[in-house]
């Protein structure tokens, strides 16, 4: 899911403007503001549980109460709200401010990027909270990780996709850097507000789109709009949540607040991706179930030319700004040191454990081995998978020693 989307979709008045924290014998009410619904699955209802956890963890010294999409500001007013001190924070997506500067991108996804664990050890580990801390500095905020939706999926398309000419042409509802990357090629990225791509993919007015993950497209309605259904979601691979406070009132907490309130988002940012895991689990699990759908990889061969031109856009992004670049230098050394480790760690005991042999002993238990790995261990009974192997192809993103610049782990 990608900016924007709630920014159109039909605001509610706000207030004019909005009072500062309201304090009554030592406590303080703070408003915070989403960028989408309050029970909007998976995001607003994540933004009310960090807000209980703040208001429980301070014994109620702070008070968190969030504020749906436009009930509060504008939704493209919270930024600035937050940066001036009309609104207390703000629960958004960073990739939502790329306005103000593109290397916000960096601190929510980008095509081929980090993975949630990934992202957060940049953040934690190889100073990304510093460069992420100094840029929204800038704009007086002090920003926090508060969640992550795991990776996403492709997409949603009413044809096959086997090759760059299947994408000349297409009318995708897509937004952001994706969507340069999908113009690359031919394709016409297509701006509309979560309400309408239902109905426009079905009146065949729109030909894929692009949400989230099953959990979200379903509730959507996307499964009804379109047969085939991509993964995976290489231009959003981890899409971390945020909280942006406001600079001055955060400098103003306790040292005891400040540490209650990054405990609070860091687990909260644990039980979202948790929640996204399990929800899509039963959600790619109804699809097959269903056989209404045909659930289909990117080819290999596809995926590589994805990568070179999410390339071509991450160093675009890299020269869109001076501090874009420092940012950059900083995330992409982080990234070839961590996948030299995640290609002889996560990655190679997922290949491993897709193997044939028989684990969960699922017809004893009665489970339904058509949501299990495939006997042939592709996992081709649940997933219909692209190429795996191209001839006269390499699979250079994670067999290639790239010169990189010395970033080291603190």
């Amino acid at each position: 899911m990608k900016r924007r989307t709630f920014l159109t979709g039909g605001a509610v008045a706000a207030t004019s403007s909005v009072a500062a924290p309201a304090v009554a014998q030592g406590k303080r009410e703070l408003k915070m503001a989403l960028a989408w619904p309050l029970n909007y699955p998976g995001y607003g209802t994540s933004a009310q549980i960090l807000a209980k956890k703040i208001t429980e963890a301070t014994g109620g010294r702070l008070t968190v109460k969030p504020y749906g999409a436009n009930d509060l500001v504008p939704v493209a007013e919270m930024f600035d709200a937050v940066a001036e001190g009309r609104v207390d924070m703000y629960h958004a997506i960073e990739y939502y401010w790329e306005d103000k500067d593109p290397a916000f991108n960096f601190f929510a996804s980008v095509p081929f990027g980090l993975s949630p664990i990934e992202m957060d050890t940049w953040l934690n580990k190889y100073g990304g909270q510093e460069l992420w801390d100094d840029l929204s500095a800038r704009y007086n905020i002090k920003p926090l990780a508060a969640g992550n939706t795991g990776v996403q999926m492709g997409g949603w398309f009413n044809k096959p996709i086997r090759s760059e000419a299947d994408l000349q042409g297409l009318r995708i509802r897509v937004t952001g850097l994706a969507a340069e990357v999908y113009r690359s090629f031919g394709a016409e990225p297509v701006v509309l507000p979560g309400g309408k791509v239902v109905d426009a993919l079905s009146a065949g007015e729109i030909d894929a789109a692009e949400w989230v993950g099953p959990w979200n497209d379903m509730a959507l309605g996307l499964h009804r709009a379109a047969r085939y259904y991509y993964h995976p979601g290489f231009h959003e691979p981890g899409t971390q949540i945020s909280v942006g406070m406001n600079l001055d009132l955060w400098i103003g907490l306790s040292e005891g607040e400040k540490e209650l309130i990054k405990m609070a988002c860091r687990t909260e940012a644990v039980r979202m991706l948790a929640e996204f895991n399990s929800r899509n689990a039963a959600a790619i699990t109804q699809l097959v179930r269903s056989g209404n759908n045909e659930i289909i990889g990117f080819p290999d061969n596809l995926l590589n030319e994805f990568g070179k031109a999410s390339s071509d856009v991450a160093m675009r992004l890299a020269d869109s700004s001076e501090h874009a670049k420092a940012i950059f230098d900083n995330f992409v050394s982080a990234r070839y040191q961590l996948l030299r480790w995640t290609k002889v760690a996560e990655d190679a005991f997922l290949l491993a454990r897709r193997l044939p042999f028989n684990y969960d002993r699922s017809e004893a238990l009665g489970l339904d081995r058509d949501v299990s790995p495939g006997e042939d261990g592709s996992g081709q009974q649940l997933l219909r998978q692209g190429s795996r192997e191209v001839p006269g192809e390499t699979r250079s993103s994670v067999d290639a020693e790239p010169k990189i610049i010395d970033v080291q782990p603190d």
